[in-house]
């Protein structure tokens, strides 16, 4: 009788226990259900509090470098003035101003080299010169590839040459040598200031035209105007800018400065200078 009794208190605490281990598994997966947590990781309560957030970024603030500030340019002086030998295009080169301008510059610099020179190195685009029946130009070369026409007239008609195709030439001679063109102005003083001149476009009488043309090029069409033009900058001031002009042979001449700009604007801000 003893015995019996010993037996079914025995199997009843077993069976409590049972209950209890059941309940207590049951509790977990109930709550690996709501919480979404893994059931591995909640056997291991130090497994899953390494895994409870998110991994941090590294808190060194080198891992990531901040971008350097722009340097601030200093403010540009009210004047500055570059004394740069004036050379005449006149009676060799007639539509040579251009080639006449980098040659100032080049001599400027001390590079030994004269316009006739040049004006064998510097690019030309070959194609020929095409009249309509009223004589307007239908067709000719495309001054961004070369030079057009004859710059020395003994051949036929010249145009001129633009930006891209000269800053080649110079850039043979001086490799720093760099493009200006579509900059504002000050940037183009700032040279002067710095003592670099720069080579610019213009017209030749240095105000507004109305006398434009279109002609179809080997790359496409351009507009384009006979009064273009190109000077030495070699100066400026609050009301002035001062050019070496080949066209006329005078040096420093002054230009008032807001209707020099206008002209260099319609003629698409080309320039091309060094450092």
């Amino acid at each position: 009788m003893v015995l019996w009794k010993m037996i079914t208190q025995t199997f009843s605490l077993l069976l409590v226990i049972a209950l209890a281990f059941t309940s207590g598994v049951l509790s977990l997966l109930l709550y690996a259900k709501i919480t979404g947590k893994d059931w591995a990781l909640l056997r291991n309560p130090y497994t899953a509090a390494v895994f409870a957030e998110p991994p941090k970024p590294p808190s060194d603030p080198a891992a990531v470098p901040e971008p350097a500030p722009e340097p601030t340019p200093e403010p540009l002086k009210p004047s500055a003035m570059i004394e740069a030998p004036i050379i005449r295009q006149r009676p060799e080169l007639p539509s040579g101003c251009e080639i006449t301008s980098l040659t100032m510059l080049f001599n400027f610099k001390g590079i030994d080299k004269d316009k006739m020179e040049l004006t064998k190195e510097m690019k030309y685009d070959p194609t020929p010169l095409k009249l309509g029946a009223k004589g307007e130009v239908v067709s000719w070369g495309n001054p961004n590839t070369g030079y057009v026409g004859d710059p020395t007239g003994r051949t036929g008609r010249g145009f001129g040459i633009y930006h891209t195709a000269l800053l080649e030439l110079m850039q043979t001679y001086i490799p720093t040598g760099f493009d200006l063109t579509g900059s504002e102005f000050e940037e183009l003083e700032r040279q002067i200031q710095d003592g670099f001149p720069v080579v610019v476009w213009t017209t030749l009488d240095f105000n507004l035209t109305d006398r434009w043309v279109v002609w179809d090029t080997p790359i496409g069409p351009i507009r384009t105007t006979f009064m273009e033009h190109s000077v030495l900058l070699v100066g400026y001031d609050e009301q002035y800018v001062y050019v070496n002009d080949p066209y006329t042979g005078k040096a420093n001449l002054p230009i008032e400065k807001d209707r020099f700009i206008q002209t260099w604007e319609a003629m698409g801000k080309q320039a091309i200078s060094y450092k």
